[in-house]
């Protein structure tokens, strides 16, 4: 049975949103007296949400209090700048109008803030999804399959039928928490090697490779 619903991160696989990232990190961080963090040095401290994200980008040993006013001081420039530097992966567009066309079903589900994926997909991709999810209170973020399940449940589809695309270990991770197959896409936030040696099986180097693997049996 083919996939009939594709279920995709969105930072690193969809959007290359790491340089807005960046500018966000770096503002929050200066604006408390904090020293600035190198593009590559954020590429590798996304993916488990923004919360960790600062926790790491803040120096060692750094108080919970100060964490939690640069996580805030980070959410309000985000929120206002999420737009400036970020785009598309090359032919991510026309996948997902072939990818409607031939009928399949499309989700977003990110840890990044709620606030932000609503946004950027609509802006972006619209019409393209029928549910995009990010972090939100209560719910466990990625590689917890909480919010896989909210969306395999709001469109009636079992594991069989899905497939979850994304660029990182924690999308293996999350995937196989699912009970779901996976796809990781190399053009993205982490290297083909690092998520190979962290349980990633199949891998799409370009959005022709992804299509086939999207749309055709191979499983």
């Amino acid at each position: 049975m083919h996939y009939t619903t594709a279920i995709f991160d969105l930072d690193g696989t969809l959007l290359n949103t790491l340089d807005d990232l960046t500018a966000s990190t770096n503002h929050a961080l200066a604006a408390h007296g904090l020293p600035k963090r190198t593009r590559d040095e954020v590429r590798q401290f996304v993916g488990n949400g923004i919360l960790n994200l600062i926790r790491q980008a803040v120096p060692k040993g750094s108080a919970d209090e100060l964490i939690q006013d640069v996580y805030k001081t980070f959410n309000a420039h985000y929120a206002a700048h999420s737009l400036e530097a970020t785009a598309p992966y090359p032919g991510i567009e026309a996948l997902l109008d072939d990818l409607r066309e031939q009928g399949m079903q499309c989700c977003v589900v990110s840890n990044k803030g709620d606030y932000a994926v609503g946004p950027l997909v609509e802006h972006f991709f619209p019409g393209c999804f029928e549910v995009a999810r990010g972090e939100r209170e209560g719910i466990r973020r990625k590689p917890a399959p909480d919010t896989v399940f909210s969306c395999m449940e709001a469109l009636n589809v079992s594991p069989s039928q899905c497939v979850y695309v994304g660029d990182s270990e924690v999308d293996v991770a999350c995937a196989h928490n699912a009970g779901i197959d996976c796809i990781i896409v190399t053009w993205g936030f982490r290297d083909e090697e690092y998520v190979r040696s962290q349980g990633g099986t199949v891998f799409a180097h370009d959005c022709v490779e992804l299509r086939s693997l999207l749309l055709t049996d191979h499983r």
